[in-house]
């Protein structure tokens, strides 16, 4: 079986656009974990998975581009959700794949973005995403360039949920075990 190996397949994406509404509105990826911003924490495991590391930001914009990634941010205004900070990243990407991981994820597995590469290449398709014993994890998938189109149209036509889009597409769940999903839970408890 011909398996994903090479990093320089992917571009890696953190959404860090949204409002931040659970969070009083201070964005999420700015919110100070140990002394340094959550962003940084994640930076700090995602960006050696990947060839490239786009940041989706909506505010703060300036803040953001500290960290020395390229910032992309949504076509349609009115933060329009995750699908939105998606089609950011794919518009920009200029590899074969993407993987998209929250802003909130400070403590994302090292071989995260390896774990969906090293699937066989027959177990995916256009699209995969990460499942849990508890269902979905919505903002942490797999996905190609290829679905760029339909996802514009998708949020041209007033659509935002990210679910309804998945069944649109043949797409895979893929099951971690030794992955749980304890770095996807609300770190705003924390801290």
């Amino acid at each position: 079986m011909t398996q994903f190996t090479a990093s320089d397949v992917v571009t890696g994406l953190v959404l860090a656009g949204g409002q931040a509404r659970r969070m009083a509105g201070e964005d999420k990826g700015l919110v100070s974990l140990g002394n340094r911003p959550m962003l940084s924490w994640v930076l700090e495991r995602f960006a050696p998975q990947v060839d490239e590391v786009l940041i989706s930001a909506n505010r703060n914009l300036d803040r953001y581009a500290e960290f020395g990634r390229q910032v992309v941010t949504d076509e349609m205004t009115g933060f329009l959700g995750p699908l939105a900070g998606l089609a950011a990243g794919l518009a920009t990407s200029r590899t074969p794949w993407l993987v998209m991981v929250p802003c909130d994820s400070p403590f994302l597995p090292h071989d995260w973005s390896c774990a969906f590469l090293m699937l066989p290449q027959k177990m995916i398709h256009r699209w995969c995403v990460h499942m849990t014993v508890t269902g979905c994890s919505l903002y942490s998938v797999l996905c190609t360039p290829g679905l760029l189109a339909d996802l514009t149209e998708y949020l041209n036509a007033g659509e935002r949920k990210i679910d309804r889009w998945f069944e649109r597409h043949q797409w895979r769940p893929v099951v971690f075990s030794e992955h749980n999903d304890i770095f996807f839970k609300s770190t705003h408890r924390m801290i």
